[in-house]
């Protein structure tokens, strides 16, 4: 199905021609997020965590300590919510009210499990990496016995999700479109910096070609 089904949980209320339900925009937004934020509710107290994560086809891969709560939630298999959001601009109106925010947004929804054996948690371990990071995996060391050992690994079934997205210029009222205020975007745009060694580098060790040339995603 090339669409997630619109319902009651998904569907964009405000705004609801900024919605986006088809997959390859939505894989493509959470594709380009480092960061995701997961809401999950625990003995009725609302939790939002921040996390790293990677989406292998349609699920969303996690990794955390034996004793995080949020993977133990995950691992249960009860209902979370899954949040990214990527700022493009901001959007300047004559008026403080029309001022915007350009963005692309995804909220999506589903049930985990626990990634079980070695070679699973390995594989995710990877997808997670090279999101982080393409070329990453095939050079630093990879996780031991040990530390596999200490680390739980999570996949969530994406049963339902939705995009919003704001683009383009501001939408003042017609009555403040002729006022002496300067109005426009001021475009957004994540990008790496020069790449910092490490100061307690012992060997003198080439920046490899994939940091040198690493770039965020950007439509």
């Amino acid at each position: 199905m090339a669409e997630f089904p619109k319902t009651n949980r998904n569907r964009i209320k405000r705004a609801p021609k900024r919605g986006l339900y088809d997959r390859e925009s939505i894989y493509q937004i959470l594709d380009e997020a480092l960061i995701c934020h997961v809401g999950f509710v625990e003995a009725e107290q609302p939790y939002v965590i921040p996390i790293n994560f990677a989406r292998v086809e349609d699920t969303i891969l996690m990794h955390g300590a034996n004793s995080s709560r949020l993977i133990k939630h995950i691992q249960a298999g009860y209902p979370v919510c899954v949040e990214v959001t990527l700022v493009d601009g901001l959007v300047l109106a004559r008026s403080v009210f029309n001022h915007s925010v350009n963005y692309r947004s995804v909220v999506l929804y589903g049930v985990g499990r626990a990634v079980e054996g070695n070679q699973e948690k390995l594989a995710a371990l990877e997808a997670i990496t090279e999101h982080f990071l393409p070329g990453r995996w095939l050079e630093a060391r990879l996780p031991n016995r040990k530390e596999l050992n200490a680390t739980s690994v999570v996949s969530i079934k994406i049963d339902q999700a939705s995009a919003k997205v704001r683009s383009g210029p501001p939408v003042d009222d017609e009555a403040d479109q002729g006022l002496p205020i300067w109005a426009g975007v001021i475009p957004l745009q994540e990008k790496p910096l020069p790449p910092e060694r490490d100061k307690l580098m012992t060997m003198d060790v080439a920046v490899p070609e994939y940091i040198t040339k690493y770039t965020r995603k950007h439509k």
